[in-house]
């Protein structure tokens, strides 16, 4: 979901992440994203271990705002300073708050979390980082630059994916069954490459910065396919972002059979499919400066 080098979009999460590669496409699975996984978005936001709603949050990694207007949602009190390196991604967020009438409580900032002097964010009681922490090249900086932003008490939420969701049944397609498997196989390889933190246990890092970690929930995505026509346009997204970085390193066969199902005028594209669904797994840790 928004990163340099390679990295594909889903990054779904949420929700965004820090390096923008400016893509229209990514900016659209990351709205899908939202969309779909918004129910498991709000749960994990109802989990988070406040004892009164905040009042300013920071979203780190923002993407298009699908963890900002959750937050928003869920805290109708607080303000949120939305964070991410892609300037496309952040004008879709403003766009998204003036229609839902609360761009009053949205501050964008434009900014690499990678740098070494982070911007001006102020004192937030919760700073909120979906999908966005493994794309750092320093995450223990990061998270040092976090805890010394939060204020005293303040809390941090970091939640992290299991990689990228799955949507064909198992054996399918029945000419190349597997295929979703080997794809992303080889995309994890080529993501394990550039990303070593990704589907990491942030727990001890996070102990290591100086927080007492306070809750770890991991919530099990498994959404049926035939609710949602947006599922078949997010598998869509996903699986074309995919291909945009792994096709070289697919067989001639299973890439054909993925182009198959990506070509949305063919009778055995994804679209056309009504035994979809989304799979995956996120983890959440609830971190406190004490």
């Amino acid at each position: 979901m928004n990163h340099a080098h390679t990295h594909t979009a889903h990054q779904s999460g949420s929700h965004g992440h820090h390096h923008g590669d400016g893509s229209t496409a990514q900016a659209e699975v990351l709205d899908l994203d939202a969309e779909v996984l918004a129910e498991h978005t709000a749960s994990i936001t109802g989990w988070l271990p406040l004892d009164a709603g905040p009042h300013h949050i920071v979203d780190l990694g923002c993407g298009t705002g699908a963890g900002t207007f959750a937050l928003l949602d869920r805290f109708p009190d607080a303000h949120v300073t939305a964070v991410d390196a892609s300037s496309e991604h952040l004008q879709r967020l403003r766009t998204k708050a003036c229609t839902l009438g609360v761009q009053e409580r949205v501050r964008t900032v434009q900014a690499d979390l990678d740098d070494d002097a982070w911007p001006e964010l102020g004192s937030p009681d919760l700073v909120w980082a979906s999908a966005s922490m493994h794309h750092m090249a320093h995450p223990h900086r990061a998270l040092r630059n976090v805890h010394a932003t939060l204020v005293p008490g303040g809390l941090f939420a970091v939640v992290e994916l299991a990689g990228h969701p799955r949507f064909l049944p198992e054996g399918a397609p029945s000419e190349q069954p597997g295929l979703e498997e080997r794809v992303h196989a080889a995309v994890d390889r080529l993501q394990a490459e550039h990303m070593p933190h990704r589907g990491a246990d942030w727990g001890p890092m996070l102990t290591a910065a100086g927080f007492t970690v306070e809750g770890e929930r991991t919530i099990a995505v498994n959404i049926e396919g035939s609710r949602s026509e947006a599922i078949g346009r997010y598998a869509t997204s996903v699986l074309q972002r995919i291909r945009s970085v792994i096709a070289d390193r697919l067989s001639p066969e299973d890439l054909a059979a993925l182009d198959q199902l990506l070509d949305t005028s063919s009778p055995h594209s994804i679209l056309q499919r009504d035994d979809l669904t989304v799979r995956t797994e996120r983890t959440v840790w609830a971190a406190r400066r004490t």
